[in-house]
């Protein structure tokens, strides 16, 4: 019999689908209880059927969602994207979504309790930012389970994600960058802010750069890596760039080319004090020990400092990159050159990103077009 219907109680209904039978011949249901109408029941009844018979039909998983996301995290996330990547998505799991609904089981998460969870994420004080981030991690997880047959869809898709507000970029003005750099002369990482504010390098690209990846006579730097600081446990790891685009070269002036070569000649002296094995590294940026230099440490020790002595306004150290783009644009550069010189996947990223330059751009083209078309 394909499937049958037996009454339970007033308004309750056992629902059983026949489902073959497995390898030792013994045969399988699939069994639901359904609250309602008879007629509602046939509906259900009729409606497995129909995904039985089309080969679409997923028996409810037991496995709670803690446990399917624990798997996910380890079997899927973990070999796909880079440990920084891992760790802010076990993050997102254990302190956003476990805490919610994660002993829910894996079949019976519906959108509206998804929704509850974003809700509740907001009401909590987390920005939209957070709110999209959890979701992005939480609906890769519910595809995954959609290709194992695991769940018949993923409820995240059936959520409404609070607007993201577009807060305009931080960026300093030629006369502040000019500012910021006269008083970073007597810093010893003078050359490092030079060469953030004329690169438009990530931190953790400037951190992880080494003296091979200069080339000084063709006035060029190459990005090859990036440096990684473990959240547990301390220490530190290299690894490949952001994303393809961002291995790179970059053309740098003479005037930053004349700073590194002074730079290297004060790292050297120090260098004469340390361990070999630090020298291997072959770091451009250190520490006073010469050991790869904390972000904390820069900030707080060196970047906060010279930002307040020269009056400007209180931007954050990954700021000197939107400084980069931001000055470039607004002097008239394609924003191609841009978005390449920034390692950027796409173009698109870099005009999304600095949308609020364009409307300047825009001007100065519609005043360039005028006086090629009338001489004005």
């Amino acid at each position: 019999m394909a499937g049958t219907i037996t009454k339970k109680a007033e308004n309750k209904w056992q629902i059983r689908v026949f489902l073959g039978r497995d390898a030792n011949g013994k045969t399988k249901h699939f069994n639901k209880t359904i609250e309602g109408t008879k007629r509602q029941a046939q509906q259900f009844l009729t409606a497995k059927l129909r995904e039985r018979d089309l080969g679409i039909f997923v028996e409810p998983s037991s496995q709670l969602l803690s446990k399917y996301l624990d798997d996910w995290l380890v079997e899927v996330a973990k070999p796909r994207v880079r440990e920084s990547t891992f760790s802010s998505y076990e993050m997102i799991v254990r302190n956003y979504v476990k805490p919610k609904i994660g002993m829910k089981r894996l079949s019976e998460v519906d959108a509206r309790q998804v929704q509850m969870l974003y809700s509740d994420l907001i009401a909590r004080g987390l920005s939209p930012r957070t709110v999209r981030y959890t979701h992005s991690v939480l609906s890769s997880a519910m595809d995954q389970a959609v290709k194992w047959k695991l769940i018949i869809q993923n409820p995240c898709k059936q959520c409404d994600l609070p607007r993201q507000s577009s807060s305009e970029m931080l960026a300093l003005s030629p006369d502040e960058a000019r500012r910021f750099l006269e008083a970073a002369k007597d810093d010893k990482y003078y050359a490092l802010f030079l060469l953030a504010i004329q690169t438009g390098m990530r931190p953790e690209e400037y951190l992880g750069l080494q003296w091979k990846d200069i080339d000084f006579e063709n006035a060029a730097i190459l990005v090859k890596r990036a440096l990684v600081w473990k959240r547990k446990g301390g220490g530190f790891y290299f690894t490949d760039p952001k994303t393809k685009k961002s291995q790179r070269s970059i053309p740098i002036s003479d005037s930053l080319v004349f700073e590194l070569k002074r730079h290297r000649t004060n790292s050297l002296e120090r260098m004469m004090k340390f361990a070999p094995e630090l020298k291997k590294l072959d770091l451009v940026f250190t520490s006073e020990v010469g050991t790869p230099v904390q972000p904390k440490n820069l900030r707080d020790r060196h970047f906060f400092p010279i930002r307040n002595k020269a009056g400007i306004p209180k931007i954050r150290l990954y700021d000197l990159r939107h400084t980069t783009a931001t000055l470039m644009l607004a002097s008239g550069e394609n924003p191609k050159v841009v978005s390449e010189r920034l390692g950027h996947a796409s173009i698109v990223l870099t005009l999304d990103t600095y949308s609020h330059v364009l409307p300047t751009m825009q001007r100065d083209a519609t005043e360039r077009l005028e006086n090629l078309m009338f001489g004005t």
